[in-house]
């Protein structure tokens, strides 16, 4: 039954995951896109997409929308996608939860010792090469386009993503005046010319 399998995944997701959402996101497509097959690569790259404009956090988000699209791939009625979606928001954040209830009176008491200062240092480093994997992940086809298929798209949504990065990165450009610019260059291009 998948709801099981679902419950079973998305703990094992939220207990070994460190760095929040972004760092979260590649260690959900290895489980619902690659081991599980619950879906496409296209429909997860929609579903992260969806998430990032969304409020709340990414990788509960991601969670939610994965477990809702998991369920419902596999055959259910929508009505049980929603319980798919609660499960997996719920299974990804209980055991993290759990832990930290337990280990933040330690890990106070403890926060200056050298062992614990040395597991953080490492933890920082796993956290910047999950973000990383993320991010590489997200450099795909459905993303991007295939300059094979549409060279156009492909160099349109190089621009508007190279055109963003600099912008945040160099000119400290609002986040929210990005994603609304990029939005409507992409839509004015696309359905412009296409």
């Amino acid at each position: 039954m998948i709801f099981w399998k679902l419950f079973y995944t998305f703990c094992k997701i939220g207990i070994f995951n460190f760095g929040g959402g972004y760092a979260m996101i590649a260690l959900i497509q290895n489980e619902v896109v690659e081991k599980n097959g619950w879906m496409t690569m296209a429909e997860f790259t929609d579903i992260v997409a969806t998430s990032q404009i969304t409020p709340g956090p990414i990788g509960i988000n991601v969670a939610t929308y994965a477990g809702y699209t998991s369920v419902v791939n596999a055959g259910y009625d929508p009505i049980w996608g929603v319980a798919g979606a609660f499960l997996a928001s719920f299974s990804v954040i209980l055991l993290p939860f759990l832990l930290m209830l337990i280990v933040s009176r330690f890990l106070l008491k403890y926060k200056d010792h050298p062992v614990v200062k040395t597991v953080m240092s490492v933890l920082k480093l796993t956290v910047i090469g999950l973000i990383a994997a993320a991010a590489v992940l997200l450099v795909n086809t459905e993303t991007f386009g295939s300059y094979a298929e549409n060279p156009l798209q492909f160099f349109l949504s190089i621009g508007l993503f190279t055109t963003a990065f600099l912008a945040s990165l160099k000119w400290k450009t609002n986040p929210i005046l990005l994603i609304v610019l990029a939005g409507v260059v992409g839509f004015v291009m696309y359905y412009g010319i296409g």
